[in-house]
């Protein structure tokens, strides 16, 4: 099968009330006194959080402002994948395939998709306009969950690749965050005579060495960044342990408890406290947007499947990508520029003072000024 197949997210109502009544009944565990973040999602700022998705929150609002944008389903490799594709009004516009990661959605975009499709009314130059074409993850959303083991990263790359030529895109650029990070090069491996550029935000594959002997070359700063940032993840990796490994066992919970799912998902979108954090603040109906797809489409421990699947290939060494590639890095970004360079041709590296690891939802100005500017240099090459 590869046919494009229209598609419109009409969630039932008795879903939506089935979800409030869930909310309502919530069972509260205790928290110690004066505990703040330190041991977990904060208590105080989960419950007022909860109390505004039950009685304040209006998915309804959301669902209509999604099915604004033109989204369909395709079959690739078994695999049901739900994408957007907003075709830009200027004729020589640039495929740009974007993807997302965890506990992020499509709805991540939206802020995006305008000024990169249309930057003519957006007060941009026609010339920067892109095709983009946004999935759904396998096994996130609107894609369903996985009916197989084995999505990983490399399988994912070649559904993309697959995709974009379904589309008639012979040739593309490539742009991610989080996950995306790590899928968008991978396309450059796959397919580097059809990807024109790679452009990532979040780069989660350069933190950390995979082996200790990566650290020899590298500049002094560059050390010492990746070995603060090895403790950093060591407090901060309890959830990708969990699903890298038994995804599985949590999928219970997170499938049975809106507020669990949504806890696990603040992992993330908070920093942990986001009172003390630099990292500007994500809008709380997008966080619960996000988490509202993940439970109406019952696929929070799907997704949690792409970290085991992904952990079969983590720690290994990947074989450098040709293409050009781009990073921008955000407040909270971890990335070592010695350390992407192992297995990217980086061009260009770039830091900002605002904005976050989420960076279309903390900082969409800012993204689609850089996704710009790179692609723009390739153009004049």
């Amino acid at each position: 099968m590869t046919s494009l197949e229209p598609f419109r997210i009409d969630i039932p109502q008795a879903d939506l009330d089935d979800l409030h009544d869930r909310l309502a009944r919530t069972r509260w565990p205790d928290e110690l006194p004066d505990a703040g973040w330190s041991y977990g999602v904060n208590k105080d700022y989960l419950v007022s959080l909860v109390d505004y998705w039950r009685t304040g929150y209006d998915w309804r609002e959301h669902e209509a402002r999604l099915n604004k944008i033109p989204q369909f389903t395709t079959e690739i490799d078994g695999q049901n994948i739900h994408f957007l594709h907003v075709r830009s009004p200027e004729p020589d516009a640039t495929p740009l395939i974007i993807t997302h990661g965890w506990p992020s959605t499509v709805h991540d975009f939206l802020d995006i998709i305008g000024p990169l499709t249309d930057p003519r009314a957006h007060g941009g130059d026609p010339a920067d306009a892109f095709d983009v074409v946004a999935p759904s993850l396998p096994g996130f959303a609107f894609s369903g969950p996985t009916r197989t083991g084995g999505w990983g990263i490399r399988r994912i790359a070649s559904a993309w690749d697959d995709l974009m030529g379904r589309l008639g895109y012979h040739h593309y650029g490539a742009q991610g965050g989080d996950f995306g990070s790590i899928i968008s090069p991978e396309l450059g491996r796959i397919a580097p005579d059809r990807v024109l550029g790679i452009h990532v935000n979040a780069l989660a594959s350069a933190a950390t060495p995979t082996h200790p002997g990566e650290l020899d070359g590298l500049s002094e700063s560059d050390r010492k960044q990746a070995r603060d940032n090895q403790m950093w993840w060591y407090g901060r990796s309890g959830y990708a342990t969990e699903m890298s490994t038994r995804p599985q066992t949590v999928a219970y919970a997170l499938n049975d408890s809106p507020v669990g799912q949504l806890a696990w998902n603040l992992e993330w979108f908070v920093d942990y406290d986001p009172t003390r954090t630099e990292q500007t603040p994500i809008d709380r109906d997008a966080i619960l947007t996000d988490t509202s797809i993940f439970w109406l489409t019952n696929t929070a421990g799907s997704a949690a499947r792409l970290y085991r699947e992904a952990a079969r290939v983590w720690g290994r060494q990947h074989r450098p990508s040709p293409v050009a590639t781009a990073v921008a890095n955000f407040p909270g970004d971890h990335a070592v520029r010695g350390l992407a360079e192992l297995s990217n041709t980086i061009v260009g590296w770039t830091r900002y003072p605002r904005g976050g690891h989420f960076a279309a939802l903390q900082a969409p100005d800012l993204l689609v000024d850089d996704i710009r500017a790179f692609f723009r240099t390739l153009n004049q090459h």
